[in-house]
């Protein structure tokens, strides 16, 4: 981390562009003044050093060149000139930028060896809900990989990197493995819900740890990295290991 824009982790800089650590709860935009670019928006315009380190263009202000829903934290890019959001948008589009994510998973997701898989399910454009969440109408070609990182009693920690970038896909794809994410108050159990939240957690279990991609000019994939897995996810998963040793 390199630094804090109205509460905001800023995590790294680039001409035209900045990323930085959403975290949950907040929408990354459509909520003027609160949203994340409307904050770090705010927070550039007032520094004239980080303006000029940035290559800020005012005219063009902040906007993401994609999206975490507001349930999800982690890695959001945000570009600060319309050329550099037109080459990293392209870039998302042609399904050249890396995108991983860690997820708690509910029960015990088994592969077999090697502990990794793919979740292949096609989805629809617009998401469905916890009885339908491949969606309904036409349903187009979906890719997930994921890695099982740890087991605890009653969860499954996951490494998951998207091929494709469908709406809710990893939400999605894990409710129709049979393990969906903990927390997910859309497509998880409405019991499970319940029983997080008398016990204090009330949030997504899922991150975006790790957004990699070419920046313009260079020839070196940049890989931008979340410092950690989320204290809540992180002390949920380790108390419920600390069942499982005893």
């Amino acid at each position: 981390m390199i630094g804090v824009l109205n509460s905001i982790p800023v995590i790294a800089i680039g001409s035209g562009w900045l990323a930085v650590e959403k975290p949950e709860g907040l929408s990354v935009h459509n909520d003027p003044e609160n949203d994340l670019c409307s904050r770090i928006q705010t927070a550039v315009e007032a520094d004239a050093i980080l303006q000029a380190a940035l290559d800020y263009d005012p005219a063009f202000g902040v906007h993401p060149v994609h999206r975490l829903d507001r349930e999800t934290s982690g890695v959001v890019v945000l570009a600060c000139s319309a050329g550099v959001f037109r080459y990293i948008a392209r870039l998302f589009e042609a399904h050249q930028v890396e995108k991983i994510y860690q997820a708690l998973l509910h029960g015990r997701l088994e592969t077999g060896a090697p502990e990794q898989g793919l979740w292949d399910w096609p989805l629809s454009r617009e998401a469905g809900g916890r009885r339908n969440p491949a969606g309904t109408g036409k349903k187009m070609s979906c890719r997930t990989r994921f890695e099982i990182l740890d087991y605890s009693a009653h969860y499954t920690l996951v490494r998951c990197r998207l091929e494709t970038g469908r709406k809710h896909q990893i939400r999605r794809h894990a409710k129709l493995s049979g393990h969906p994410v903990v927390g997910d108050a859309r497509y998880g159990s409405v019991r499970a819900i319940a029983h997080l939240k008398s016990n204090g957690f009330k949030r997504l279990a899922l991150h975006c740890m790790e957004i990699g991609f070419v920046p313009s000019g260079d020839s070196k994939a940049l890989f931008i990295k979340s410092p950690e897995l989320p204290e809540s996810i992180r002390l949920l998963f380790e108390k419920d290991k600390a069942i499982s040793a005893l």
